[in-house]
């Protein structure tokens, strides 16, 4: 039987470690020297949650990290373009995993990419210059560049720590 305290206590672990993990990444210089560019590694936990326990946890895991680190380490900015990129992920990468047509390295670099193309849309109507669309396919090489890197992390924590129930 699930305990909801034990559940509820996990994934708030989960969701404090995610913005522990996306504090940490805003002190990293600026990835390949594209401005704005980032390692995703709060997506790391999605990615767990999403192969071990399933979408809804992971949504929700994913939902109040962004949004939290953005009110308390961004700004109504980061929180838009944030949301925008993890909405059009988490969709991709649900759709992909439950197809079982790519391993979780597919599933990650295809929410990578999707989470880019996400922002860039949020972007076009925010910035109002068509010409941010050019900065798309440096971004789709950078979705699958870090996706492959959060596939590599997810797939071993799930390997060393299995499907043990925490909750």
């Amino acid at each position: 039987m699930r305990s909801p305290g034990k559940r509820i206590a996990f994934l708030s672990m989960l969701t404090a470690l995610g913005m522990i993990l996306s504090y940490i990444e805003s002190f990293i210089p600026v990835l390949y020297g594209v401005p704005g560019m980032k390692a995703g590694l709060g997506n790391i936990l999605v990615v767990f949650l999403l192969y071990i326990y399933g979408s809804k946890e992971a949504l929700v895991v994913n939902i109040l990290r962004i949004t939290l680190t953005a009110l308390l380490f961004g700004n109504l900015y980061s929180l838009v373009y944030s949301l925008a990129g993890a909405a059009l992920s988490f969709a991709v990468m649900v759709i992909i995993k439950e197809s079982d047509f790519l391993s979780c390295y597919g599933v990650s670099m295809a929410g990578g990419i999707a989470h880019n193309i996400g922002q860039i849309i949020v972007a076009l109507f925010l910035v109002e210059n068509y010409r941010i669309i050019l900065y798309l396919p440096i971004l789709v090489i950078s979705g699958c560049i870090t996706g492959a890197g959060i596939a590599f992390i997810a797939a071993n924590v799930i390997k060393r720590i299995g499907r043990r129930s925490f909750f």
